[in-house]
């Protein structure tokens, strides 16, 4: 059973920053170009309601922590606790669960068993159908020290309730096995997780994520600036079986897109990226992206330029895991 940018970075476009039509434009493009060109990318915006996550997404999440927090401290009832009262837990088996009593007792079981598991949840996706009902997509893995870690995709609907978020159904089953082509994206797999950067101008907010089968990575980025969003984009990050290397393929929401060669020298990652922007501009940039640790990371960009003129290089800035 399981279950569940850019500090200072932003300070090189503030002379881009005018609110002339073209003026926002080279900003969005100086900030997209350094997220493109690194791999920053795919997916939604952090909230599907709007442009940063509403307060109620941001008391979900809190509710995942507390539910991991209860697991792993192994305290069966308040880890049945985050469902409502006639809640339900499909088990990978089929098997069902209702009501906390019957979940509680479930969890009072499994730790008696599985004395050091511990639980861990990538960063899920939320998604509101009414202003009181949410679904929450995830994936979470187990670990047991005298096993190997196991993981399983699950599905929630959370529901507001009088005592706050509630999972009123949880339905778990088997992560899907990993593709061939996932041993080549090994290298890249410290990236998955929630990144920001902020500065007094602006904040950039990604999201890293695996596909379902781990054929590929997928990265969304959100620039906010002055409060609001300025900026958005995907990307998918893949092998070339022909080619023999890394890819990306990137997209920006005004319809510019660019396409990245990656390569790799110990924790540094360079991105020979050649993009076209939304009025069918060329352009191309170089990004060197440098892991420093598991919960931070170093861009820059060089050679840049659009539709033939030259643009100034960005200096190193430094991203931090959120």
């Amino acid at each position: 059973m399981i279950l569940l940018g850019m500090n200072g970075s932003l300070c090189v476009f503030k002379s881009q920053m005018q609110r002339t039509k073209t003026g926002r434009r080279e900003f969005r493009w100086g900030c997209a170009a350094i997220l493109l060109g690194i791999c920053l990318c795919l997916g939604q915006s952090p909230s599907a309601l709007g442009d940063e996550p509403s307060e109620s997404e941001n008391q979900i999440r809190t509710a995942v922590k507390s539910y991991v927090d209860a697991f792993n401290r192994h305290d069966p009832k308040e880890t049945a606790a985050h469902w409502t009262p006639t809640g339900e837990f499909v088990l990978p088996s089929g098997d069902k669960l209702v009501g906390r009593d019957k979940i509680a007792e479930e969890f009072t079981a499994y730790f008696a068993e599985a004395k050091d598991v511990r639980v861990e949840i990538a960063e899920p996706t939320i998604e509101f159908l009414s202003p009181n009902v949410a679904v929450e997509t995830g994936s979470a893995t187990v670990i047991r020290p005298d096993q190997e870690p196991h993981s399983s995709e699950y599905v929630a609907i959370h529901t507001l309730t009088p005592e706050g978020w509630k999972m009123d159904s949880v339905r778990e089953t088997e992560a899907a096995e990993p593709s061939p082509q996932n041993e080549n994206l090994q290298e890249l797999e410290w990236m998955v997780g929630r990144w920001v950067d902020s500065s007094e101008e602006a904040t950039v907010e990604t999201v890293c994520r695996w596909t379902k089968n781990h054929s590929f990575l997928t990265r969304s980025f959100k620039v906010f600036v002055e409060g609001r969003a300025d900026a958005e984009g995907t990307q998918i990050i893949g092998w070339d079986p022909r080619l023999q290397l890394i890819r990306s393929w990137s997209f920006t929401a005004e319809g510019g897109f660019g396409v990245g060669a990656w390569s790799r020298e110990g924790d540094r990652w360079t991105i020979q990226t050649a993009i076209v922007d939304p009025e069918g501009k060329q352009g191309a940039f170089s990004v060197v992206m440098e892991k420093l640790d598991e919960n931070s990371f170093q861009l820059s960009t060089t050679g840049r330029e659009l539709d033939g003129e030259l643009m100034p290089n960005i200096d190193p800035v430094t991203v931090v895991r959120q």
